[in-house]
């Protein structure tokens, strides 16, 4: 199945927020659209997980690609460490062809189509990057980067919407 992009229940990320510092906030204020998430990018026992999408700033022109960290062009970037499982019933199909804002439409088709091509590698580095999470706790930086997968999948499961 391909990756596909989608929007997330605002009450359900601000229920984790507490639980994960590197989530972010669906609209922060004078935003126009909400926040993207990349999915699924991982499945595990059950839970279902997205990746969140995030503009391209100026500090990302000279940040490698990583495990963790993958460039869309000069779009937008995914930060698999921010990765967290959503219950089924929270997340929203994005139909691209519908987006009204026609400057959004074109950016959100010219992220998509990269997505496309790189959604082995985005799978691939999710499972890795939940493994190593897994096995090294907060021990590298790496695994210090990320969300606390275990914390969030027990959190995720105890969510009353």
């Amino acid at each position: 199945m391909a990756l596909c992009l989608y929007e997330v229940d605002p009450a359900y990320i601000d229920y984790l927020s507490p639980y994960a510092p590197h989530l972010f906030h669906n609209k922060q204020p004078g935003q126009s659209h909400e926040r993207k998430y990349i999915g699924i990018v991982f499945e595990i026992n059950g839970f279902q997980y997205f990746a969140p999408l995030s503009s391209f700033k100026d500090k990302h022109r000279t940040m490698k690609e990583g495990l963790d960290f993958i460039k869309l062009e000069q779009y937008s970037v995914i930060n698999i460490n921010c990765m967290f499982p959503i219950p089924e019933g929270l997340y929203r199909y994005v139909d691209i062809a519908k987006v009204q804002d026609a400057k959004y439409k074109s950016l959100l088709q010219a992220e998509y189509r990269i997505i496309r091509v790189k959604q082995d590698q985005i799978r691939k580095n999710a499972a890795e990057l939940y493994k190593h999470k897994l096995s090294n706790g907060n021990a590298t930086s790496l695994s210090k980067r990320c969300n606390d997968f275990l914390l969030l999948e027990k959190v995720c499961q105890n969510y009353k919407p």
